[in-house]
């Protein structure tokens, strides 16, 4: 599959493109903690996940004025939020550079967490899981 400048590949489903190994929250975040994770300037969205069921997908402008004890995911939602994993790439893709969102929840039809879609802060392209892998690397490298 192609994701870059030169576009994507005819036939690439979103399947294609997911991180396959996002990190996720339990659903019992807290407002509190969610705004510690949103610290790290590459923590866009928080996946929260219960029994493998994706809850919901809660951006930090979803917090601003939430108690700080309150459940996050009671302030997120899902809806345009998640993208199914047979997808059209180029529509998801598309549709994602039109609506200025970088990330997209990867769910089947029962709502089970798959993956994520991490569009690249440049738009040519999505971010892979050795891009993600290694950057996690890097920083328990640098971890005191």
């Amino acid at each position: 599959m192609r994701c870059g400048g030169d576009g994507v590949a005819p036939g690439t489903v979103v399947a294609d493109a997911m991180l396959a190994r996002p990190k996720v929250c339990a659903a019992d975040l807290t407002v509190a903690r969610a705004h510690e994770l949103f610290g790290d300037d590459h923590v866009h969205s928080l996946l929260v996940v219960g029994a493998g069921v994706l809850l919901a997908v809660v951006e930090q402008a979803d917090l601003a004025g939430a108690p700080a004890g309150a459940a996050a995911r009671h302030h997120g939602r899902l809806g345009d939020r998640v993208v199914g994993p047979h997808e059209d790439m180029l529509v998801t893709w598309t549709a994602m550079l039109a609506d200025g969102r970088r990330r997209l929840a990867v769910v089947d039809e029962q709502g089970v967490l798959l993956g994520l879609l991490c569009l690249k802060r440049s738009g040519r392209g999505f971010c892979s899981q050795a891009d993600v892998d290694a950057r996690a690397f890097e920083r328990e490298a640098l971890a005191p």
